[in-house]
């Protein structure tokens, strides 16, 4: 015996306004602070540009895939494009990660050669990007919690946030000591935050594209429910992955040798939504536990 269901806990909460006011900002920014950057010799400010350079190409990714996320499925992709979200936070991670490579070999550099920097324009500067990117995180708060792609949103824009206000407080004290040092060591903070932030990213993106369980379900728990159920002597087969950043999926064996009732496999998948958030099911039943099924 063989049933299935797909049960939808919610409709995922649109976050396009979020996106578009989010790229639009933050694109908006980047330009001040290049030419600020640059004008002042500021590699703090450079630093935080390029950032917020790969937090625009972020929000555009996130955005593209909570789109496609929405597309119906074809006969050739018949999941439709859930997936694109979980490529989209790898893509973005990665090209964090990149980014702060680039911009720490630079820092290096400049500490043997600093270079000095007006203290008043980075702060200026820096303080705007404390209400650009703290409006921006603020759009993502709620969402958080249940995709992938929100939260990376969210981190990145309270991180710039933090950050930002770390450069003021660079920019008060070369005004104040005239160490033109202060610069390349603040840059490299930056670096390491946003190293820390992209790298939890970049694990938990690249778990779900090679279909790990999703952060937060424990495999055994679930295993001890199913078996739990009433007529259930076994279970194997047992398989949970993310089809997306704000989709779970199980599939199992059951092993039941009095079969079950009509209705045991839709109570069960609803019981796997409210217990561990696992809304796409399938169950197949065994009344005879022949042994071709390899335990998992």
């Amino acid at each position: 015996m063989h049933d299935h269901s797909h049960c939808d806990h919610h409709k995922p909460a649109s976050y396009n306004t979020a996106f578009a006011v989010g790229v639009a900002l933050n694109s908006a920014f980047v330009l001040t602070e290049i030419v600020y950057g640059i004008s002042s010799r500021s590699l703090s400010l450079l630093a935080d540009a390029g950032h917020n350079v790969g937090d625009v190409l972020g929000l555009l990714m996130g955005w593209a895939a909570a789109y496609l996320a929405t597309r119906p499925a074809t006969p050739n992709r018949t999941y439709g494009y859930r997936r694109s979200s979980i490529l989209a936070a790898l893509g973005n991670s990665a090209l964090l990660l990149v980014a702060v490579g680039a911009i720490a070999w630079e820092a290096i550099q400049r500490l043997s050669e600093p270079v000095p920097v007006p203290g008043t324009v980075v702060m200026i500067v820096a303080a705007i990007g404390i209400v650009v990117n703290g409006g921006t995180a603020l759009m993502f708060v709620r969402g958080r919690k249940d995709d992938l792609n929100i939260e990376g949103a969210y981190l990145h824009m309270l991180t710039d946030a933090i950050v930002a206000a770390g450069v003021v407080v660079a920019g008060y004290a070369m005004r104040a000591t005239h160490w033109a040092w202060i610069d390349p060591i603040s840059s490299l903070v930056i670096v390491a935050l946003i190293a820390m932030g992209s790298w939890r990213l970049l694990r938990r993106s690249f778990d779900l594209a090679i279909d790990a369980v999703p952060d937060g379900i424990d495999p055994k728990a679930v295993r001890a429910f199913l078996e739990s159920r009433p007529g259930v002597q076994g279970v194997s087969d047992l398989h949970i992955w993310g089809m997306s950043t704000t989709e779970t999926a199980l599939t199992a064996h059951l092993v039941m040798p009095a079969g079950s009732d009509s209705g045991f496999v839709s109570e069960l998948a609803h019981e796997l939504i409210h217990e561990f958030g696992i809304n796409h099911t399938t169950i197949q039943i065994d009344q005879d536990h022949c042994g071709c099924s390899l335990p998992v």
